[in-house]
């Protein structure tokens, strides 16, 4: 994914949910702070987003540019219009997130995307694979900041077991990629 289409599945998912803001907090979030980031990290074709203002309109964006949908097949990425609760993020997360808008390709309209650290946080809660790469990749471009990262982990609303065992999962990627 480019961040040219992050700008169109703003724009897109916005117009479709009636709404001037939306949350963006998938993986592709990455793209407000670094547009040009490294390839494997814009692999995905999906963007995660929920209307801020107006989030029972989500299915709407689901609907009309989801997967298989004609803006998919049009334009070869979608946008899933999810729940943002389906993601545990950090602590205040919502006072930390990165505006994308511009007056002519976003139409004025605004993603509000998940701040590099707390995506991270919630990438390393999720655990799958891809998102363990992810996590490696932030570390090893330097694109993130190590003990940050720490600190927004020991935040989330998380069982203390499960965020014991993600931080020693970081400290020894840390010092294996170090």
């Amino acid at each position: 994914m480019t961040f040219q289409q992050l700008e169109h599945a703003i724009r897109a998912a916005c117009e479709v949910a009636g709404d001037n803001e939306l949350w963006v907090f998938g993986s592709q979030a990455i793209l407000s702070v670094y547009p040009e980031a490294p390839e494997n990290l814009r692999t995905s074709i999906e963007v995660d987003v929920q209307p801020k203002n107006r989030p029972e309109r989500t299915i709407f964006i689901d609907g009309a540019l989801g997967e298989l949908s004609l803006f998919h097949q049009t334009h070869g990425f979608y946008v899933h219009g999810v729940s943002i609760d389906t993601a545990k993020l950090p602590q205040d997360w919502e006072k930390r997130v990165v505006r994308v808008v511009d007056e002519i390709r976003t139409r004025g309209l605004t993603g509000l995307c998940v701040e590099v650290h707390d995506l991270a946080a919630s990438k390393i809660i999720a655990f799958r694979e891809k998102d363990r790469d992810f996590i490696r990749t932030l570390i090893i471009e330097g694109l993130i900041d190590n003990d940050l990262l720490l600190e927004r982990i020991r935040i989330l609303p998380v069982e203390t077991n499960i965020l014991e065992h993600r931080q020693s999962w970081l400290r020894e990627t840390i010092r294996e990629l170090s």
